[in-house]
């Protein structure tokens, strides 16, 4: 018979649901967005009517 010593690892997974973090991470992604839309608007009004 044998006898095997199992280490077993716990491991504990926070879940941070932190509001700020949150709200951060929507202002940067929401800057993102008006930035890429400013400038298709940007192409759209100046640069593909002199084409």
């Amino acid at each position: 018979m044998t006898h095997r010593d199992i280490d077993v690892e716990e491991r504990h997974i926070e879940r941070k649901s932190d509001s700020s973090l949150v709200a951060s991470t929507f202002i940067k992604y929401a800057a993102y967005i008006i930035i890429f839309f400013g400038a298709l608007y940007f192409l759209v009004r100046y640069v593909f009517p002199k084409f």
